[in-house]
C-alpha cells in the first residue's frame, strides 16, 4: 500500500476590483445571469457566463422543477447551449457567481459533481484547459486554471 497525494492550486482575488477589466465584466455577466434564475424550491441562485474563442459570450442561470432532478444547473445550462449553438468554438473562460436568495454568501462556490463532470467533458473535447472563476454572491474570487483542479480523477471516455 502506499498514499498518494494530490495538489491543486487556486489563484484568490480579495474582489471584484482586482481582476483584470475583462474577467471583472464577465463576472458581472454572471452575476446578471444569476439574477435570472428560477429557484422557487431551493432558494439558491447560480449564474454563468462563458467566453468562447471565437468572442462569443453565453450566460445561464439555475432552472429548477418540482419533478427534481428535472432542472439544470447555470454551467450545465450555459455548457450545452454553447455546445448546441457554436459547436466549434472552445470555451477559454468560465464565471460563476452562487448564493442564496436571502443572502449574499462571500465565500466562493465551485460548480457541482454534475457540472464538474460536464465541464470536464467540454475540456477534454476541446484538448484546452478552461479558466474557471467562482465566487458566492459578494467577496473573494477563485481560479482555477483547469478543471483538473477541482476534479482530479475526472472520468473521460478513455474509461468506456
Amino acid at each position: 500500500m502506499k498514499e498518494i497525494t494530490i495538489t491543486t492550486s487556486f489563484v484568490e482575488y480579495e474582489n471584484l476590483n482586482e481582476l483584470d477589466a475583462s474577467s471583472q465584466k464577465m463576472m458581472q455577466l454572471a452575476i446578471l445571469a444569476r439574477k435570472k434564475a428560477y429557484a422557487p424550491y431551493s432558494k439558491f441562485t447560480v449564474g454563468c457566463a462563458i467566453l468562447l474563442d471565437n468572442g462569443k459570450v453565453v450566460e445561464g442561470s439555475n432552472q429548477e422543477n418540482a419533478a427534481y432532478p428535472s432542472g439544470l444547473c447555470a454551467e450545465r445550462v450555459a455548457i450545452f447551449y454553447a455546445g448546441a449553438n457554436y459547436p466549434d468554438a472552445k470555451i477559454l473562460k468560465l464565471f460563476i457567481s452562487a448564493s442564496p436568495v436571502d443572502r449574499d454568501l462571500e465565500q466562493p462556490i465551485p460548480p457541482c459533481g454534475s457540472c464538474r463532470q460536464s465541464i470536464a467533458e467540454y475540456e477534454i473535447k476541446q484538448d484546452q484547459d478552461i479558466e474557471i472563476y467562482f465566487m458566492g454572491g459578494k467577496g473573494k474570487i477563485y481560479k482555477s486554471n483547469s478543471l483538473k483542479n477541482i476534479l482530479p480523477f475526472m472520468f473521460d471516455k478513455k474509461y468506456l
